[in-house]
């Protein structure tokens, strides 16, 4: 079983649901810190001056994890997001099959930006058609009679802190892992710059990397931009979104 492990970003761009796609369980890293000027609380749409940031305005502390932070209602940031939606997407083919979503999202009240960040990654993978197992990490806090904590991983788990998992990146990933039954771990492109590859071989999991190459599609206003949120492609190409993202991955 594949597992692929990812901060919860806001309406995230192509490859993060590529990797979606590819896992049978996609794990939502909520319990780690947060990270500012990043995706976890913003993303980009195209518009006719080429790409405009969608942000969730937030309150911060440092060294707040992602599923403590705060969104700053006092700002009326969801009235903007929808606004900003219909201006530069009504003319797109599907805009009428996917709007009536964003409304409803944005018609509700949100206070944390994971909760937010996770509502949307899975209605737009279901609007892809991506068929997966969705958990989310600070959920996965097992009994100690676990089946899946036995021996040294027992001990590492009560050893590791707040909901049992350390602060190394390679020890967490190798935990979350194990605790789903995944036996192979799927990382980004980049992975091996930020984990202890040897720390996998030695744990049994199969280690791969995610080889996401961006697709040209049809989008409206001019120049193609890449990196755009997958909303994007779903409003120029609806139902054949993940054809074109599975296409350029098998190319």
């Amino acid at each position: 079983m594949i597992a692929a492990i990812h901060q919860p970003q806001f309406i995230p761009w192509l490859g993060y649901f590529d990797k979606i796609d590819q896992s049978d369980v996609f794990i939502f890293l909520d319990n780690v810190q947060y990270k500012k000027n990043e995706y976890q609380n913003r993303n980009r749409i195209k518009t006719v001056d080429g790409w405009q940031w969608l942000t969730v305005p937030v309150l911060y502390k440092f060294p707040q994890k992602i599923n403590e932070v705060r969104i700053n209602n006092k700002i009326d940031w969801k009235k903007k997001h929808l606004h900003a939606l219909i201006t530069n997407y009504s003319r797109a083919k599907y805009f009428e099959r996917y709007i009536e979503y964003f409304k409803e999202l944005y018609s509700k009240e949100w206070e944390i930006i994971s909760d937010i960040n996770i509502e949307v990654t899975r209605q737009l993978a279901e609007f892809l058609g991506i068929k997966n197992k969705f958990l989310v990490a600070s959920e996965l806090t097992p009994p100690l009679s676990s089946p899946y904590l036995r021996g040294g991983l027992r001990r590492s788990y009560l050893e590791g802190g707040e909901g049992g998992f350390s602060d190394d990146p390679t020890d967490r990933l190798i935990k979350l892992c194990k605790l789903t039954g995944a036996d192979t771990y799927l990382a980004g492109k980049d992975g091996a710059k930020y984990m202890d590859v040897e720390k996998f071989t030695k744990s049994g999991i199969k280690l791969t990397f995610q080889d996401f190459k961006h697709p040209v599609y049809n989008q409206l206003f001019r120049k193609f931009e890449p990196y755009m949120s997958v909303i994007d492609l779903l409003f120029n190409h609806g139902e054949e979104s993940l054809e074109i993202i599975r296409k350029y991955r098998e190319g």
